[in-house]
């Protein structure tokens, strides 16, 4: 008690927004906000959402259109739905985590006939199976994923499940709100007919924007879908962003941070900003496996979260709260039936390995204030070698 008595006699405690979404803001994506007082349709602004749609398409590597909404990645979802099926279309669900139950819920609410591909929470979907309910139903209109499940933490093969839906008349609808950023996710060769992202995650900027790539096979499944639509609109969204321009008000602030966000993301390279993500990831598991922790989805882990299992006797939600009250850390609960059982540490987007730094020093301490046996220091230490091997040189350490 002594010790945690010390620990609260440090006043001063900094804001760390570790979640898979929101995530930090680019400082100077913040900055670019405070321009938004101009019109959405004059040329000035024209320019910028020019500008962000050819940027959208270069870092994620397309030919295919990219369009952006005012909405959060939900919005898109909704939207490949209601633009490009008619009602009784048969789709295939996989579902992995909440967010996949997402996909069920949003496409029955829309009368598609969905046949549900289901594995347990820390699993995926295996492309097999998905391989075997395509050859068994040949009416599939549309097959529907999280390429990242960030309610678990586990990944997708999306590249083995876009060349199973290749072979077929389906379009093959991609979540990579969090995969984008943090996976590589080759759009065009492994046919991913739409591919969903959100400003709120490894894009840096706060939350209120989607966008999503759009490929000839989408385009076409559209010539024929009946569902109502009105507000997301993709055809109408396509005539519009030909002139620079969005078909309803436009999110003036949000288009400049994202204009702003993409040259940081440029500068870096989108392989260099997934590695990022990719090492942040492999260090936090290293260290959480160095002071005894399971992970929840250890045979496919995401680089956009690392789920936890919380100790035994220790409520994850305890873990959540003591980040939060005693270090300004803001980590992420289980969802559902994860609720309490696990806890998320996210690495995506505006996020260096000096934050892992102390995120992992933050975890010792409260698992060490509960009771549970840790060697201080030991998953910093984890966190230190991955650093070492990664970014330390032979030359470095010779002088060392």
């Amino acid at each position: 008690m002594v010790f945690w008595n010390f620990v609260c006699a440090m006043h001063i405690k900094k804001t760390r927004l570790l979640t898979p979404g929101p995530t930090p803001v680019y400082p100077k994506a913040l900055q670019a906000m405070l321009g938004a007082d101009m019109h959405h349709r004059t040329q000035d602004f024209k320019n910028v959402f020019l500008a962000v749609l050819a940027d959208l398409k270069l870092v994620m590597a397309t030919a295919n259109d990219v369009l952006v909404l005012v909405a959060s990645g939900t919005g898109a979802m909704e939207a490949s739905v209601t633009n490009c099926f008619s009602a009784g279309d048969r789709a295939i669900v996989c579902t992995a985590g909440k967010f996949g139950e997402r996909w069920v819920e949003m496409t029955r609410s829309y009368g598609l006939d969905a046949i549900v591909l289901e594995a347990p929470y820390g699993k995926a979907v295996r492309p097999e199976a998905l391989e075997q309910a395509l050859a068994a139903n040949l009416d599939v209109k549309g097959v529907f994923v999280q390429a990242s499940e960030t309610s678990t933490g586990a990944v997708h093969d999306v590249r083995a499940m876009g060349e199973a839906v290749r072979k077929t008349q389906a379009i093959f609808v991609v979540d990579a709100i969090t995969g984008l950023g943090t996976m590589p996710l080759d759009i065009d060769s492994w046919s991913l007919d739409i591919v969903i992202g959100g400003s709120q995650k490894a894009f840096m900027v706060p939350p209120g924007l989607a966008f999503l790539s759009i490929s000839p096979k989408a385009w076409a499944a559209m010539e024929t879908a009946t569902l109502p639509r009105y507000y997301f609109n993709l055809k109408r969204e396509k005539k519009y962003a030909a002139n620079g321009e969005s078909a309803w008000t436009a999110s003036t602030a949000l288009m400049l941070a994202l204009n702003e966000a993409l040259q940081y993301i440029k500068s870096i390279g989108m392989p260099k900003l997934i590695a990022n993500a990719e090492q942040l990831a492999r260090a936090t598991r290293e260290g959480c496996h160095a002071l005894g922790l399971e992970l929840f989805s250890p045979e496919n882990p995401s680089a956009s979260v690392t789920a936890v299992k919380a100790p035994d006797g220790l409520d994850s939600g305890v873990i959540v709260k003591e980040f939060r009250q005693r270090f300004g850390s803001i980590i992420a609960n289980g969802q559902g039936e994860m609720k309490g059982r696990i806890f998320r540490i996210a690495h995506l987007g505006y996020f260096d390995v000096a934050d892992l730094f102390a995120v992992i020093a933050e975890l010792e301490l409260i698992l060490y204030a509960n009771g549970v046996p840790v060697k201080l220091g030991a998953g910093v230490a984890a966190v230190q070698r991955v650093y070492a091997e990664i970014a330390i040189t032979k030359k470095e350490l010779a002088n060392v």
